[in-house]
C-alpha cells in the first residue's frame, strides 16, 4: 500500500510539473559595434544587421545555433516571416521530452532599445502575441510564462520611460543576461512586479549556454539558487573562469 500511495504521490507530482505547456519568450538584441556601448568585437560578430553570424544570435554560442546545434533537448520546429522590420528573424523551439515552446526573436541591434523596452513590457504581462504552431495556439509575449533578455545592457547607455501596468497581478518569471544587469535593471523590473529568477552583478558575456542552463532549472520548478548554481557552473565550465567567480557573478531575486 505504501508502495502503491508513493506512486499516486510521483505521478501527481509529475502532472503538476509537465502537465501544462508552458511557453518562454527570448528578446535578443544583436550585438552591434557601431551601434552600442560595448568593446568592439570581430566585425563578423558585431555585425547588427546579420543574423546570421551575429555573437548572440548565429555564432556558435548564440541562442539560434546553440539551441539548434549544441543542445539534445531542444528542436527548431518553426521559423515566421516577420512583419515588423526591427525583428530580423524569429524562430520557435520546442523541448523534446516536456511541453514547453520558447520563441525567440533577434532584434536588429541599432534597434537595442525598442528590444528592452519590449522585454519589460513583457515582465508586466503588457503586448502579448499568439503564435500558431501545429493548429496549437501559443502565447508569449506579455502572456509568456517565462521571459528573458539577452544582450548588450543598453540600460548603461540610456534611459527608459515606461507606463507600467499597476493592476498586474501576477509576477512573471524574468532572467535578464547582460553585465551588471541587477544594477541597472532592478528598478524596472520592480515596477514591472516581475520576479527575477536570474541575472548578473558584473561583466559577462550573455551567451547561450547560460540562458540553457537556466531554462534546465526553470522547467523542472526549482528555487532561483538552484537555477543560479546551474547558471553558474555553466558559465565556469564554458569561460573557465573558477567557480567562485562564476558564483559571484549570478544572483536571485530582489
Amino acid at each position: 500500500m505504501k508502495i502503491l500511495s508513493s506512486l499516486v504521490l510521483l505521478t501527481l507530482l509529475s502532472i503538476n510539473i509537465f502537465g501544462q505547456t508552458k511557453t518562454i519568450h527570448t528578446f535578443v538584441a544583436l550585438c552591434d559595434n557601431i551601434n552600442q556601448g560595448i568593446v568592439p568585437v570581430p566585425k563578423s560578430l558585431g555585425n547588427g544587421q546579420d543574423t546570421k553570424n551575429n555573437l548572440y544570435w548565429g555564432a556558435t554560442y548564440g541562442v539560434k545555433s546553440y539551441f539548434k546545434n549544441k543542445t539534445s533537448d531542444w528542436n527548431l520546429v518553426s521559423t515566421f516571416a516577420s512583419n515588423n522590420p526591427i525583428i530580423l528573424e524569429r524562430i520557435l523551439f520546442k523541448h523534446k521530452s516536456i511541453d514547453v515552446y520558447m520563441l525567440a526573436d533577434a532584434y536588429d541591434g541599432e534597434k537595442i532599445k525598442t528590444c528592452i523596452e519590449d522585454f519589460l513590457k513583457a515582465s508586466n504581462g503588457q503586448k502579448p502575441i499568439t503564435i500558431t504552431h501545429d493548429k496549437m495556439s501559443l502565447d508569449f509575449g506579455g502572456s509568456a510564462d517565462l521571459v528573458s533578455y539577452i544582450g548588450h545592457d543598453g540600460l548603461m547607455d540610456f534611459d527608459i520611460n515606461i507606463t507600467y501596468k499597476s493592476t498586474e497581478t501576477t509576477k512573471k518569471d524574468a532572467i535578464v543576461l547582460a553585465c551588471y544587469s541587477k544594477n541597472y535593471f532592478s528598478s524596472e523590473l520592480k515596477s514591472a512586479k516581475a520576479n527575477p529568477i536570474l541575472w548578473t552583478t558584473h561583466l559577462m558575456a550573455p551567451e547561450a549556454y547560460v540562458l540553457k542552463a537556466a531554462l534546465d532549472g526553470w522547467i523542472h520548478n526549482e528555487t532561483g539558487k538552484q537555477i543560479d548554481e546551474r547558471a553558474a557552473q555553466a558559465y565556469h565550465k564554458y569561460q573557465k573562469c573558477g567557480i567562485k567567480g562564476a558564483r559571484n557573478l549570478f544572483t536571485t531575486g530582489f
